[in-house]
């Protein structure tokens, strides 16, 4: 699982904040330090840098919930879950 973010962004603080107490194991990617993260944030967010947005086993999230990212772990990526 890739969480891609960007510093100040009140909404990726939140949903790592999360992930952290989900015990998930992830990635982290700054779109602001890697072009080719933002290049992929744009393709699967309509041109847009929208962030977080995370893929699971290939499965991109926008601006996921926290129950919306567990389904798609335990139906797509099980083996990440702590």
């Amino acid at each position: 699982m890739v969480v891609y973010w960007r510093p100040g962004c009140p909404y990726c603080m939140k949903l790592r904040l999360r992930l952290r107490f989900a015990r998930l194991r992830y990635t982290e990617v700054n779109i602001w330090r890697d072009e080719e993260a933002a290049a992929f944030v744009r393709s699967v967010a309509n041109g847009n840098e929208t962030v977080p947005t995370v893929t699971v086993a290939g499965h991109p999230l926008i601006n996921p919930s926290k129950r919306q990212l567990m389904q798609t772990v335990e139906t797509y990526a099980p083996h990440l879950l702590a």
